[in-house]
């Protein structure tokens, strides 16, 4: 190109770069907003894990929600059916009625297998969760996400569950780091916050609770007198849990 042309797109770099800089400014303002606006999300969020947990029951004004999805029609059409094909099986005739009844009678406290469920909604975490994860997860009572700023900025996962017998630790965590600015060696590549590494923590499994190992057992032969025997090892089981490895 001619010296004037390069020139020229050495100054179009330069007005891009600045750019990018008040684009890193505007993230880490963005971060700082969600900060300040913590507070007010956390007493939602906990008012949520009360109704879940069963320690307090939603006000009529906070039960005050249509229940228009298809889905939750169609659940509620096949409780009536089986309730209705139940009673005319064993019941008399006009028990009818009580299938209504049954349907309101009182369950256990809070929402059983809120979390879990809501895992298993999320397409990329649904892929995760193993059958040795289920029974685990129904323990889980909370998620929170607890946002942090300063020379690192960042976020952690905060997993809560109650006393169960898996594991003796009463929270998991995940740390994310995030990188506000450019990267210096690829500035052009720059989207918005970036995670630059993360920290998992350290699981305290109970004998044999282990969900992220399986036992698998091999039956050897000896080539000389043909005996055989049974060798078990240790190995790695695909897991949810494997999510907060490593611990450093």
């Amino acid at each position: 190109l001619p010296e004037p042309v390069k020139r020229r797109v050495r100054a179009l770099k330069k007005l891009q770069f600045r750019s990018l800089e008040i684009e890193s400014e505007f993230y880490r303002e963005l971060h700082d907003l969600e900060m300040r606006y913590a507070d007010r999300f956390a007493e939602q969020l906990n008012r949520r894990q009360q109704i879940v947990l069963g320690s307090v029951e939603p006000t009529d004004e906070e039960a005050d929600w249509p229940e228009t999805t298809e889905s939750e029609v169609e659940l509620a059409n096949l409780l009536r059916e089986k309730t209705a094909l139940t009673n005319g099986a064993g019941g008399q005739a006009g028990d009818a009625p009580q299938s209504e009844q049954q349907l309101q009678q009182p369950a256990g406290p809070g929402v059983p297998g809120f979390w879990l469920t809501a895992l298993k909604n999320v397409d990329l975490l649904s892929q995760m969760i193993r059958d040795q994860d289920e029974p685990i997860l129904r323990h889980l009572t909370d998620i929170k996400v607890i946002t942090f700023s300063g020379e690192q900025s960042g976020f952690v996962l905060e997993f809560h569950f109650s006393p169960n017998e898996y594991f003796s630790n009463s929270m998991l965590t995940k740390h994310y780091y995030l990188r506000m600015v450019p990267d210096p060696e690829h500035p052009w590549d720059y989207e918005g916050p970036e995670i630059v590494r993360c920290s998992g923590c350290e699981i305290l499994w109970k004998a044999g609770k282990n969900a992220t190992v399986k036992v698998v057992r091999k039956v050897q032969k000896h080539r000389g007198s043909g005996q055989k025997r049974t060798v078990t090892k240790t190995v790695e089981a695909d897991s949810f849990f494997n999510f907060f490895n490593p611990p450093t």
